[in-house]
């Protein structure tokens, strides 16, 4: 259930409209990545973007910060290679489960003959 009380509403600027939508545009970028670094929905950052496309918020002329835009990109490739390594790891889990639960079988070569003892 919802708490009771008032909403916070946030009053976003168009220049910070307008530099979230340039930031998403960025190759590489999601937009997923952008409203979680910038700390909001991604539903409103994709509705800016709408609004971009229709023209009602203008992102031309607007400057971004090169800081920021790299750092996207580098969180990109970090989530990347995470994935990767999560895959990897259960394939790993998976291996060990494997070869763990298999019974040893028994070869020829691996029986030893003992004589009993007199």
């Amino acid at each position: 259930m919802a708490t009771p009380g008032p909403r916070t509403t946030y009053r976003y600027t168009d220049q910070f409209k307008a530099t979230a939508v340039r930031l998403s545009e960025l190759p590489g970028v999601s937009v997923a990545d952008v409203a979680e670094s910038l700390y909001i929905h991604p539903f409103m950052l994709s509705r800016w973007r709408r609004l971009a496309r229709e023209g009602v918020i203008v992102t031309k002329g607007t400057e971004l910060d090169r800081t920021v835009a790299a750092e996207l990109k580098a969180l990109r490739e970090v989530k990347r290679k995470y994935e990767r390594l999560q895959v990897e790891h259960d394939l790993l889990k998976k291996a060990i489960a494997f070869t763990s639960a298999r019974k040893p079988t028994s070869s020829p070569l691996s029986r030893t003959t003992r004589k009993p003892a007199r």
